[in-house]
């Protein structure tokens, strides 16, 4: 459609400020692109065709009250297909949004989708999303109202009739911008929806849109082996209207909550009926999970153990849970219907497993665990790790399978092999963490955390002047934060006395906290104090620490723009974050903990190191640093080393497998083997050589002692440990990063 066939009968009418454009364009060009000083605001659409003209309208909201609009009419060909009136909206959507924001200078959040538009375009909402980073709501407006029509005769009323009324799409998209803005909470983020029976209701119970149809999902997967291995179990749960039902403890914040969300978008697109529920918040109960979480990793206080009346403040929680939401007519546990296979997510829901097999006795249960157990501990009498793995195991071993990340060290010995299988974690192409941003929407993020780092007075990224380092994780006891700024401030003293200070990086260490993790505040001061000793502090203008809200789209422009990304866990499950950095073609330096040496290939994609070793990571930042050819090449090669396993897409194949064997029936008997295999051999499609997937040779890794002889599991242990080492270090004159004649870089292949 050409842009002489839209004629604006009402056009914008606000004005931008040209003040604030011209301060905006002074300075360099790096000086510019971080002032962008963009106003968040909202819009709606509505559209309504009338045999060859459809009319489009638009009003601008900022929040409180409707700002500004626009009527356009587009004529349509003859007798115009419904493919020609959807490019026909694209193309109309594409000429005026992009416009006004930048005109106006202001980042549109969020768009009120009416129902009639969404029809006319199937393909809107996921453009808004896709290009311009709007997340798109839709909703049903009324076109038609009941009403009174008034006939006037010579200046008195004549009559007046009850009759429909036409409302205008002007009025239209008034009201769809209006419902819109009332699903966004607090630093313009969507709000969380939890409602009836606790089901978490994943955008918005459907009415956000940001994937049109599953033909974007099958060009999101490398490997159409994999789409159409899923395609099969797809089609087999659709026809027989098999019910799955997700639990865990909370609906955001954590990688689990991360990859539920995902999921049950996707299974929503496909057709099938899954749903996902979390128990009512109890801080008391998320205290002590987190301590038992903490101790099956090995980083709690080993003094610390689970006490009988914490024991009891778990089962009361989980069984008034039970009682009052879940088993009640309807929900996922009723006797009588419910759940057909049934998902338990992680080490604080267990108890759960009794009660439903007491009541549905053959409906099928699944065990999912996310993290690194230390199965060297577990079944060490008198540990605290025993004490804690004794009271789950009673529920767990009450399920029909136990699903672990592909590490096998992570599995507890005393559990039937027969039922055990590997999956690893995941995460999504096309979600807010992950999809690419647009200049303007790096911009834009990037300024929004800068003011944050402002409000609480902590050091500013100084993007793009200067390139950064960024860590991005939850402040976690096992996420090795202090080491990381260990490593930090040994490369910067190699740095520092051989590159350019534009070639010199900073360090950003970011995250948010979940519902369930009282421990983020306190892992923050420790960090905080850490960065307040010698030798560490000289370098602390320079170290960015920041606590953010659970925006998935901030934490997607930090790493996009990093230099590189590290991860060095001394715990960890999988660490789905590696994945996503490697996927934007970052460099990753890495620990061998968990399942993170399953997604870098060393000296190809990224480098891995043992736990604790700083002065190898030290090493490794100064020569991403410095060598720009190996630098380029390790990340042309990241980007095309992800496997579709880690995709969300991907990850179904092994859940939609194990649901659809279960609910026929079958026996399903993994023996330690990976269900992405079993899937694939049982749609007659198995891996052949050549194929893209995670490694599967690394099935075992062994545990490595922390800092040289001695561990040191607690982030407060560490601080002191690390500080006291480093000046040592620099006081006996030692070298403070590995030798550079060790380095192993893989050529290419």
């Amino acid at each position: 459609m050409d842009e002489s066939a839209i004629h604006e009968a009402d056009g914008f009418e606000s004005q931008p400020s040209q003040q604030l454009k011209r301060r905006m364009s002074m300075g360099s060009h790096a000086e510019q692109w971080a002032r962008l000083i963009a106003s968040p605001m909202y819009f709606g659409i509505a559209c309504d065709r009338k045999e060859n003209v459809l009319e489009v309208a638009v009003t601008i909201h900022d929040g409180t009250y409707s700002t500004d609009y626009s009527v356009s009419k587009i004529s349509l060909p003859e007798n115009a297909t419904k493919e020609q009136v959807n490019e026909a909206i694209k193309n109309y959507v594409r000429q005026h949004i992009p416009s006004y924001f930048e005109n106006h200078v202001v980042k549109f959040i969020g768009c009120g989708v009416s129902q009639t538009a969404n029809e006319l375009c199937p393909d809107l909402c996921s453009l808004l999303w896709r290009e311009y980073d709007i997340v798109p709501i839709v909703f049903h407006v009324h076109s038609l109202i009941p009403g009174f029509s008034i006939n006037s005769k010579e200046g008195t009323v004549a009559s007046i009739q009850r009759t429909l009324l036409d409302i205008d799409v002007g009025e239209q998209a008034d009201s769809a911008a209006r419902k819109c803005v009332i699903h966004f909470g607090p630093q313009h983020i969507p709000r969380l929806m939890v409602g009836f029976r606790n089901e978490v209701e994943v955008d918005a119970g459907g009415r956000i849109k940001i994937v049109g149809d599953l033909e974007e999902y099958r060009h999101s997967m490398r490997n159409p082996k994999n789409w159409d291995t899923l395609m099969k179990y797809v089609d087999d749960l659709r026809t027989r209207k098999v019910k799955i039902a997700f639990f865990n403890s909370t609906p955001q914040g954590g990688g689990v909550a991360l990859m539920r969300h995902s999921m049950i978008r996707f299974l929503r697109v496909c057709g099938i009926d899954a749903r996902w529920y979390v128990p009512q918040p109890n801080p008391r109960v998320f205290r002590t999970t987190k301590t038992n979480h903490n101790i099956l990793q090995g980083v709690a206080d080993p003094n610390v153990r689970l006490e009988d009346d914490q024991k009891k403040l778990i089962d009361e929680w989980i069984k008034a849970n039970a009682q009052s939401k879940w088993l009640l007519p309807g929900g996922p546990l009723d006797p009588d219907g419910g759940a057909d296979v049934i998902i338990i997510d992680d080490h604080q829901m267990p108890g759960l497993i009794p009660i439903i097999k007491a009541v549905k006795p053959n409906t099928p249960v699944i065990f999912r665990s996310h993290i690194e157990l230390r199965g060297d501990l577990i079944h060490k009498e008198g540990s605290p790790q025993a004490g804690v793995w004794e009271y789950l195991s009673k529920s767990i071993n009450l399920a029909d399978l136990f699903i672990s990340h592909p590490v096998t060290s992570f599995i507890p010995q005393n559990f039937d092999p027969k039922r055990i299988g590997l999956l690893p974690a995941s995460t999504d192409w096309l979600d807010g963490l992950n999809k690419p941003l647009a200049d303007w929407d790096l911009r834009y993020y990037h300024h929004t955390f800068a003011t944050q780092c402002s409000n609480v007075h902590i050091p500013k990224l100084q993007y793009p002047s200067r390139s950064y380092i960024c860590q991005i994780a939850r402040f976690d006891p096992a996420k090795g934060i202090p080491d990381l700024i260990d490593a930090y401030v040994r490369a910067r003293k190699l740095m520092d006395s051989t590159l350019p200070f534009s070639a010199i990086p900073q360090l950003l260490i970011c995250g948010h906290g979940a519902i369930d993790d009282p421990d983020a505040s306190i892992v923050s001061d420790q960090v905080m104090g850490l960065l307040q000793k010698e030798p560490y502090s000289q370098f602390a203008h320079d170290i960015v620490v920041m606590h953010i809200g659970p925006s998935d789209q901030m934490l997607n422009a930090l790493i996009s723009t990093a230099k590189f990304v590290c991860q060095l866990s001394t715990r960890e499950g999988f660490e789905v974050k590696v994945s996503e950095a490697l996927h934007k073609g970052k460099p990753v330096i890495a620990t061998r903990a968990g399942g993170i040496p399953l997604q870098i290939q060393d000296g190809k994609n990224g480098f891995l190191v043992e736990i604790g070793d700083t002065r190898a990571v030290a090493r490794h930042m100064f020569n991403l640093c410095s060598d720009q050819e190996m630098y380029s090449r390790m990340s042309s090669y990241a980007k095309v080393s992800v496997s579709d396993e880690v995709h969300t897409p991907g990850q179904c194949i092994s859940w939609l497998y194990l649901a659809s064997k279960l609910t026929k029936g079958e026996k399903v008997e993994p023996n330690g083997r990976w269900i992405n295999d079993m899937a694939r051999e049982e749609a007659g499609l198995p891996y052949e050589e050549g194929e893209l997937r995670l490694h599967r040779d690394i099935t075992k890794l062994e545990k490595q002692p922390l800092y040289g002889e001695g561990r040191v599991e607690s982030c407060e242990g560490k601080c002191e440990f690390l500080a006291t080492r480093l000046q040592g270090e620099e006081k006996e004159g030692k070298p403070l990063a590995a030798n550079g004649d060790d380095e192993n870089v893989a050529p290419d292949e």
